[in-house]
């Protein structure tokens, strides 16, 4: 049998690196083998030195040449018997914690014909690399917070028909763009070297290009691209996005209830251990009634409860309020995890799990008769959370109070049922009243908690004496009467009587009001008689109705009194004589239109006693033969001239009869401008009023006599005028 000798050679840049920090991957990171004719099956060529720093639990190998494995021994094994194993291969560990890669070079092996060395470098069924023509670019990884010294080797780039006079060119970000200067290449070998600690936390991946040229800068080959990923480390601790959180849960929540959820975030790798998080408690104050009242599922932070319903009692409870600290560590919660705190406060709400019950059974009071209010406050014990739902109470009188004459209302500020008076009791009807109350919460009571009898209470109100004033009956009395009745005519009997019944007191009638002072009353008697005439017309009446305030006075003591009211609606008689509106007219002297004006007729009393109006010419002798008044309708005329005047005032006597029974008359006059009108102005400023004392009357009287020519002779009028102001004002001469 053919013996195949080889030689190993193991050399790194880690070999001076302190022993005391750990570095996860490949604590060696290149490998020599010397090549003797070939390698034989299940021997191992070297050991490769690999630490995650966390066990290397669950790491796994590959290598890129399929004739080769890495046993559990962390041995490098071929597979068959190789004789063409080729002078370069790379092993690619892997887990959670790390992501790494070595270099093994076969010294003194033949190199591969090109067709081949995508199988030598590519790891065509384990890891993507870059290839352009005969330059093959592995990726690249390097551990982040790396120790000086620096540079330090990372990995290899290979040409195949590499020559003397070309060198290695690496550009991108992370070479020759910035960060400058992280990574370098040499240029001959195609060693690749990072230059600096990395952090992954800033730049995760470098996408890198490898290039060969001659020595005067001409391009040879590529570029291809070169991808280098920083491996994690677990330099970033655990942070919450809240230092405070909130929550509560209902007293006699069922155990298992989900209270809250808490929430950490870890800056490191998520597909690696340092990010996976772990939560726990690790302290509960107060630790009362148990130090573990509640958990923290590790993986999803959602606090539930683990205390028992009956056990998770607000009212029993030292605090409403408790307070967790909650840590959560990376590395899924390992020894070697790192660790952030937050906290916690949970608070326990209410539920109505308790129902008020009155301090007493039987409350009492007393209140005088007539009056309204607030007259005993009841009180209550709840033993749940005031001023909420399950604490206020709401008060109901279920029996006594047959006419509404009670209201309960609850005082916000101490929940205290407020007993009131709101319709005002009567001594003489009941002496005593009797009520029950009853006390319920806002919020309904929890199933297995019902209302006892402590939350009903039977409330005494005894109700005082108080001396009442007489009370009127009718009131408002109404009566009929006519005005301008003879005075001291009767008007009504008042009635008045006094509630205090059981007691003997006289009553004693007076004025209290009488606006017009048309009225007196007998003391005693009550009946009221009139000491003034009674005018429909007068301002102190509305709508035909005169309203009078009396007032009856008891002999109590002390005195009480009472009011009553008395509308005497009063009936017209025909005591106003109508008149004339308007009171002035104008008309042109040249006019052709001989309709002066539309007069109409007025009067203060009311039907039947108002019109239809009778609109005559006064009784003077020749007024006929100038004037003229036609009737329109029941209350106005027309009043026309029948030949024209010369520029002047006239005053024209006129008699209005109404249609009362008896009617009444008025001697009126209205005043007739004649004026001057051009160009549709009229001009009455120049038209002389046409009067005259006595004396030249009855001179002019005479000339009319003795002139016995008909040519519009001036008349006399002796009239009233038709204004109301003027009525009883006297006789007024005029002509027409």
């Amino acid at each position: 049998m053919e013996i195949f000798l080889f030689q190993v050679v193991c050399t790194g840049s880690q070999d001076q690196e302190e022993k005391a920090e750990c570095v996860p991957g490949f604590q060696e990171k290149e490998y020599q083998v010397e090549y003797s004719g070939g390698f034989l099956k299940d021997i191992p060529l070297l050991q490769v030195v690999f630490e995650d720093c966390a066990g290397n639990e669950g790491v796994e190998f590959e290598v890129s040449n399929p004739d080769f494995l890495i046993d559990a021994k962390l041995n490098l094994v071929p597979r068959r018997d190789v004789i063409d194993s080729g002078d370069v291969m790379f092993v690619h560990g892997v887990n959670n914690h790390v992501d790494d890669v070595a270099q093994v070079t076969i010294m003194g092996a033949p190199s591969r014909s090109p067709q081949t060395l995508r199988e030598i470098l590519g790891l065509s069924d384990m890891m993507p690399y870059r290839s352009k023509r005969s330059l093959l670019v592995p990726p690249m990884f390097v551990p982040e917070n790396q120790r000086a010294p620096f540079p330090r080797l990372i990995g290899k780039v290979i040409s195949s028909d590499m020559k003397e006079d070309h060198i290695f060119r690496l550009t991108g970000r992370g070479a020759d763009q910035d960060p400058k200067g992280v990574f370098s290449i040499n240029r001959l070998t195609g060693d690749v070297a990072v230059s600096r600690a990395l952090d992954r936390e800033a730049i995760a991946y470098y996408h890198l290009q490898v290039s060969t040229t001659d020595l005067s800068g001409k391009l040879v080959e590529g570029p291809v691209d070169l991808d280098v990923s920083v491996i994690d480390q677990n330099d970033n601790r655990p942070v919450f996005k809240e230092p405070r959180y909130s929550g509560e849960v209902q007293e006699g929540s069922p155990t298992g209830t989900t209270v809250m959820t808490m929430t950490a975030y870890d800056a490191d790798d998520p597909n690696t251990d340092n990010a996976v998080l772990r939560y726990i408690i690790v302290r509960q104050l107060p630790d009362k009634p148990s130090p573990n009242m509640f958990y923290i599922d590790p993986e999803r932070g959602d606090i539930v409860t683990v205390i028992s319903p009956h056990q998770l009692d607000r009212e029993t409870l030292p605090t409403t309020q408790y307070e967790l600290e909650i840590v959560a560590k990376d590395m899924a919660g390992s020894e070697v995890g790192l660790t952030g705190t937050a906290t916690a406060t949970i608070t326990i709400t209410d539920r109505n799990d308790h129902a008020p019950e009155f301090t007493h059974s039987l409350f009492q009071a007393s209140v005088n008769e007539g009056s309204t209010g607030v007259v005993v406050n009841l009180m209550v014990d709840d033993r749940d959370d005031p001023a909420t739902g399950a604490w206020r109470a709401i008060y109901s009188i279920i029996n006594g109070d047959p006419n509404q004459n009670f209201e309960i209302q609850t005082n916000l500020d101490n929940n205290e049922g407020m007993l009131s008076v709101v319709k005002p009791l009567d001594y003489e009807s009941a002496m005593f009243h009797t009520l029950l109350i009853k006390v319920e919460n806002e919020d309904p009571l929890v199933p297995d908690v019902v209302y006892g009898s402590s939350s009903t209470a039977t409330v005494y109100i005894t109700v005082m004496d108080v001396n009442e004033g007489p009370v009127f009956f009718p009131d408002p009395l109404v009566v009929i009467r006519r005005e301008n009745i003879p005075v001291g005519s009767f008007v009504a009997m008042l009635n008045a009587t006094d509630p205090d019944y059981l007691q003997t007191q006289s009553i004693r009638f007076s004025v209290l009001r009488d606006p017009a002072d048309w009225l007196i009353v007998n003391p005693f008697k009550g009946n009221v008689t009139t000491k003034a005439v009674l005018d429909r017309e007068s301002p102190h009446v509305h709508n035909n109705q005169y309203t009078a305030l009396f007032m009856a006075t008891d002999n109590g003591s002390p005195p009480a009194s009472g009011t009553g009211t008395l509308i005497i609606t009063i009936e017209d008689e025909n005591d106003n004589a109508p008149y004339v509106f308007p009171s002035v007219a104008r008309v042109c002297e040249d006019a052709k239109d001989m309709n002066v004006v539309v007069i109409g007729g007025r009067d203060k009393d009311i039907h039947p006693n108002t019109d239809p109006f009778k609109i005559e010419l006064g009784k003077q002798p020749g007024l006929e033969k100038t004037w003229k008044i036609s009737r329109i309708n029941d209350t106005h005329s027309q009043i026309m001239l029948l030949h024209s005047l010369k520029k002047a005032n006239y005053n024209l006597p006129l008699v209005l009869t109404d249609s009362g029974v008896p009617p009444m008359s008025n001697n009126t006059e209205m005043k007739v401008q004649v004026c001057t009108c051009k160009k549709n102005r009229m001009d009455c400023s120049h038209a002389g009023s046409i009067q005259t004392n006595l004396l030249l009357l009855l001179g002019l009287v005479l000339l009319s006599i003795l002139c016995k020519y008909s040519f519009a002779p001036p008349f006399t009028t002796l009239t009233r005028t038709a204004d109301p102001s003027y009525q009883n004002a006297g006789n007024s001469r005029s002509f027409a």
